[in-house]
Formats: structure tokens, sequence, C-alpha cells
């Protein structure tokens, strides 16, 4: 996406009359006071009917901040239309500079509500975080709240790696340096191409992660994983990042973080959907859990001693 202003650069205004003389270009203030707001009332419009014949439907929210710090928070609807089938609109992403506090937050969800003309009384239920002013929210509101259980497994693991936060955290820090060297660096990232074809790895590029989402640190863990011998040959060519390299030590650690967390994160993708009750994939995923993956874990153990 691009800002409003791109149909003000010269070299944008010259593209046009080579695809099409007869075309008009609209200004700036055309796209911005007169087509986006027209295309939101018409798609407002669309959603407020389709709210208007809800009978029951649930909610998600969450607080957050951008890219420069701006604090938002969103409200989404779920519900089942007249087909049977599960629908999600997201109403609205506001601007919430107040404090952060139950009360305001309440407040706010409230007024959500009202300004799409959904009744409280046909909420079923809200999903939130474990945020303790989110919870006191929905307390204040005395509507019927569900955890979020992506964020409980999120907090899970994150306390699960604190036994051994030293070896974890020098191996994972070796992983987003090298991620940063090849994302920094468009001659390493084709040197890197050219290892993968010489040793028929797939040619696929490094993940960064990200520190509130664990499923991004697996897959950047993976992903080293799977590369580490064109890894080994871009880097050992070159004598100023050799020591980017992770020792047997760090591979040790992070190949067994790999193996902890991948059937984790097949369950998070389950209980992600969106186009399926997600609730109803918790039991069964528990359940797989503890009879498979845990359990081949006990057997083997068992088998060592």
């Amino acid at each position: 996406m691009l800002p409003i202003y791109t149909v003000s650069k010269g070299g944008f205004q010259k593209m046009f009359p080579t695809l099409d003389k007869r075309y008009q270009l609209p200004s700036r203030n055309y796209f911005s006071q007169v087509a986006i707001p027209e295309l939101y009332n018409k798609c407002r419009g669309e959603v407020q009917l389709e709210m208007a014949t809800l009978m029951f439907f649930s909610t998600t929210t969450d607080l957050w901040s951008s890219r420069t710090t701006e604090p938002y928070i969103s409200l989404t609807v779920h519900f089942v239309d007249e087909e049977f089938e599960l629908k999600s609109r997201c109403l609205q992403t506001s601007y919430f500079p107040d404090d952060h506090t139950g009360e305001n937050i309440a407040i706010g969800l409230r007024e959500a509500l009202t300004a799409w003309d959904l009744r409280e009384e046909r909420q079923v239920a809200i999903t939130t975080d474990n945020g303790t002013n989110v919870v006191k929210a929905v307390e204040l509101n005395q509507w019927t709240r569900f955890q979020c259980f992506g964020h409980r497994l999120h907090l899970a693991i994150g306390n699960a790696l604190k036994d051994n936060a030293q070896c974890i955290n020098r191996a994972t820090g070796i992983c987003r340096k090298i991620v940063g060297h090849f994302s920094h660096s468009w001659k390493k990232r084709v040197a890197l191409r050219e290892a993968q074809r010489e040793l028929n790895l797939p040619e696929h590029a490094m993940v960064t992660d990200c520190s509130t989402r664990w499923g991004s640190t697996q897959k950047m863990i993976a992903r080293v994983l799977e590369q580490q011998n064109a890894l080994y040959k871009v880097l050992s060519a070159d004598r100023k990042v050799r020591h980017l390299l992770p020792s047997w030590q760090d591979l040790e650690v992070l190949e067994s973080v790999n193996k902890a967390l991948s059937p984790l994160q097949d369950f998070t993708d389950a209980l992600s959907g969106e186009r399926y009750v997600s609730i109803s994939y918790v039991k069964p995923a528990l359940h797989i859990l503890n009879t498979s993956v845990l359990a081949e874990e006990e057997e083997r153990k068992r088998t060592l001693a």
C-alpha cells in the first residue's frame, strides 16, 4: 500500500498518459475527501446491515501499539449467518490515548458495541488475553469472558524456556544475528541462494522473529537448522563474520528447542482458524499433546534409562 500523496508525484503522474491518454488522474484531495470516505461508508453500511440481523454474537478485543507507539484498541465480532457459515468482522480499530485502566477499557468496549447498535445481552462471550486491565474491564461490564488459549500457550512456553534461559538466549541470539546479517546485505542473500543451489537445499529466506510471538522464534530456529550447511558455506568464507557461526553446543540447543516447540506450532495453527469454531480444538489438541507427543518423549526416556 502507498500513501495518498503518491498521486501528486511527478513520476506517477507521467505514467498514466503512457497507459491511457484519456484517463484524468484525480487529485490527492479527491481520494482523501471523496473516494476513500465513499468506500468506507459503503463498507460500513454493508456491515451495519449484517449486524442488524444478528440474534447472538461473540467478540474479541486487544490493545496494541503501532510502530510509532500510538495506542489502539480493536474489536472484532464473530457470528453464524443464516447459511450457518461462521463469519468475522473487524468493526473498528480506534485510537485509544486514555490511560489503559480497566474502567476506561470497559467504557471503550461498551461504546464500540453501541456504535454498531449491538446489544450487550446478545453477546455470548468476549475473548481476551490475560492482561489484568482487560480482565477487569470485562468484569466491570459483567460480560462472560473466554481466555485466549494462544496467549496462555505463549506465556507457558516463555516460562518453560526460562529454565534454561542462558543457553537458549545465547543460541537464539546467534540466530537473530545471522538473520540480521542476511537481511541487511543483498550480496549475502545472493551468496546464500547460490550455496542453496549447490547443496540442493530449498531456496528459503531467513525468518525474522518477534519477541511477543513464540511461533516466529520457532520458525526462525527451524529455518536456521534447515539452512545450516548453506549458512556455514557463506559465513565461513568471510573472516569478518565467522564468529556468527553457531557452535555444536548452540546447534544442540536449537535442535532441542525446535523439537519441543514444533508440535505446539501445529496446535497453534489449528487453534488460530477463522473459518471454524477454534475453541472446539482445544480439548483434542491437549489430548494429542498428552497422549502422543509427551507420551513418546516419556517412553524414550524410560528406554534410555
